[in-house]
This record gives C-alpha cells, sequence and structure tokens, in this order.
C-alpha cells in the first residue's frame, strides 16, 4: 500500500512585493530557510502520511466541506512570527477576510475524522509561512525585516479552488504535486 506525505491547501501566486520581503529576510544574515515562491501557500490541514486509496475520499472531503461557498478574496496584509519574537521558528504573512477560510478548514478537520485522521490541536491560525528560522543568528535583524513589514498589505487574493497536495521532501527542498483540485 503506498503512502504519501499530504496536506490541503489554497496556492497562492506570489507577487514581486513577497520577494521583495523574502530578500530582505535572506539579506538580514538570519539563519532561515525560505518557501521557495512557488511553493507559497495556506495550509488548510495538513495530513502527513497518507494512503493513496484516500485521495478520491479527500477530494470528496474537500467538496463537501465548500459546497455552499463562492469564490472569495482574502487580503494578505501584515507580517509576525511564530511562536514569538524571544524564540522564532516561523516568519509568516497574515490574511484579513479570512473567515471564509477558517469555515472551510473547520468542515475539513471535522469531516477528515472519519478517515481516521487527527483533529488539529493548535486552532487554526490563517497565514502564508515565508521562512522556517534555523537558529537565533542575527535575530535582531531578522525582527527588524518583520517589523518594516508589519503593516503591508501585499496583495488581494481570489481563492477559487482548494488542493490536495503531496510534499516530497528532496535535499533541495519540497516538490508539491496537485493530487487532487476541486473548484469551489
Amino acid at each position: 500500500m503506498s503512502q504519501f506525505r499530504g496536506f490541503i491547501a489554497v496556492d497562492i501566486n506570489v507577487i514581486p512585493k513577497i520577494i521583495e520581503f523574502e530578500k530582505e529576510i535572506e539579506n538580514s544574515g538570519a539563519n532561515v530557510k525560505l518557501v521557495e515562491p512557488k511553493n507559497i501557500h495556506i495550509t488548510l490541514k495538513f495530513l502527513g502520511d497518507t494512503d493513496e486509496q484516500l485521495i478520491d475520499d479527500i477530494g470528496e472531503i474537500i467538496k463537501s466541506s465548500t459546497e455552499e461557498i463562492k469564490p472569495f478574496n482574502i487580503q494578505l496584509t501584515g507580517t509576525g512570527v511564530f511562536p514569538n519574537p524571544n524564540y522564532i521558528r516561523i516568519v509568516w504573512i497574515g490574511m484579513e477576510n479570512h473567515e471564509q477560510i477558517e469555515i472551510i478548514a473547520k468542515k475539513i478537520d471535522d469531516k477528515i475524522l472519519e478517515l481516521g485522521f487527527e483533529r488539529e490541536r493548535r486552532g487554526f491560525s490563517p497565514h502564508l509561512t515565508i521562512a522556517r528560522v534555523r537558529s537565533a543568528k542575527n535575530k535582531d535583524k531578522l525582527l527588524q525585516v518583520v517589523e518594516k513589514y508589519k503593516k503591508t498589505v501585499f496583495t488581494d487574493v481570489k481563492v477559487e479552488s482548494i488542493k490536495l497536495m503531496e510534499s516530497d521532501l528532496t535535499p533541495k527542498g519540497p516538490i508539491y504535486t496537485t493530487l487532487k483540485e476541486v473548484k469551489i
């Protein structure tokens, strides 16, 4: 029985302002692993190791979780860090108008239990992961960059589909492949 490392997400088309933010993070000298622009997305549910035989069932759960929802817009705005400025693991871009995303994520989390996946322990926090921080090197410079973009409006995004993605971890970074796409 074959498995893949899966997650459910909204793809984001990268814009120059996000690339500019990433370049400033890189130029801070912080010890980070930037998310490649083509891989930037909003994770609705991380699945982990997933049986390939569940692909169609997961697609149906995505479909039923979005059936009453029409395409909608979110605004990518603001920046921050997880879990906190003293101990940074993730640099993120936030969003406004994310109520629909939260509704979809909650429905998926509830419905996917029937396939044996666990419920999310932490509440859903809509964001785009931009960088993973490896150490505290140049943390202050990194925080200055995050502060500079704290109130930046990056772009508006029209959400028209939800994807089941495979993440193939390689030494050069993850390679994402769309296994199912559900239009909303």
